[in-house]
């Protein structure tokens, strides 16, 4: 009989403390770790992305990690593609692997696959792409707002590339981008184990507010500056960037570009957080219940 090959999928919001743990998972079950966080994909994106410590990612192999360079154009449809071929020969060395990662659409489209999507008229994309540039983030951020509630809980709201793209399917089709989400299931040849990371909101704002503070001491906002030439590029335009982009072009002083580091921080976890909360087959634990999820993933493998 074929042995089963299983994917532990860990997820949860940023500064949570998903690296620890998956460094543990790894060496407990002869794993190797398989990033879909699409902000750490990029070499140059260092500091402003929090990737794992080189001593971390020597200890165990990763994948997906430092791949890319902000230059590329990549997207979840070729995510999805190189993962699950990459998958398929890990799994002949290992029954294990792990998947982690704070982007939910990254995640899904390994497990489940992405859904159809319908063809619209690249006019559409035209006139999205000239609004924005004449009016600005803030612009894309209320038309999705008031077109499509439900997406807009979800995405990644200082993502222009994504907001652009709901308000194209919106204008192209009638009907809200979050409609043609519907999750077709794509057949997998391996038991997902899916576990959430979670902490008391205190503890996890404060956790972000801490490391957002050692970032900056690290140099993020020199690591931004050595960018800034670039910052028009999909890869750039994210949380940890753009509020220093806005700093160096000279709409606001220091101060302010490290409370709203700090505010979009914290909004980027609320939304990740009801992302993943819409999937019940998630699990939820604390970082600390290491022994807890071990049980629990044994328990998933008993069954």
């Amino acid at each position: 009989m074929a042995t089963q090959n299983y994917l532990i999928l860990i997820v949860g919001p940023t500064a949570v403390g998903k690296t620890e743990l998956c460094l543990n998972l790894a060496k407990k079950f002869n794993s190797e770790i398989i990033s879909c966080d699409s902000r750490q994909f990029y070499k140059e994106t260092n500091l402003g992305t929090a990737k794992p410590s080189k001593n971390e990612l020597e200890q165990v192999p990763h994948h997906f990690i430092n791949s890319l360079s902000v230059e590329t154009s990549y997207d979840v449809k070729m995510f999805e593609k190189d993962a699950i071929n990459l998958i398929e020969k890990l799994f002949f060395k290992h029954q294990f692997l792990i998947l982690t990662g704070g982007s939910g659409l990254f995640a899904d489209a390994v497990i489940n696959g992405l859904d159809e999507m319908p063809e619209i008229d690249p006019e559409f994309r035209k006139e999205v792409i000239a609004e924005f540039e004449e009016k600005g983030l803030e612009f894309l951020q209320n038309e999705v707002e008031k077109n499509d509630p439900e997406y807009f809980q979800q995405v990644d709201i200082n993502n222009p590339q994504r907001l652009m793209r709901a308000i194209e399917v919106f204008r192209g089709t009638g009907k809200p981008f979050s409609t043609f989400r519907v999750k077709k299931k794509a057949e997998r040849n391996f038991k997902t184990i899916k576990i959430g990371l979670t902490r008391d909101r205190e503890e996890l704002y404060k956790r972000i507010d801490d490391r957002m503070d050692l970032m900056i001491e690290a140099g993020l906002f020199e690591e931004a500056a050595s960018l800034f030439d670039k910052r028009h590029l999909n890869a750039l335009q994210t949380v940890g960037y753009s509020e220093i982009f806005g700093f160096l072009e000279g709409k606001y002083d220091k101060e302010e570009a490290i409370r709203l580091l700090k505010r979009n921080s914290r909004r980027y976890a609320k939304r990740q957080l009801t992302w993943f909360r819409r999937d019940s087959e998630i699990t939820w634990f604390h970082p600390s219940e290491e022994s807890n999820i071990i049980s629990y993933i044994n328990s998933q493998i008993a069954e």
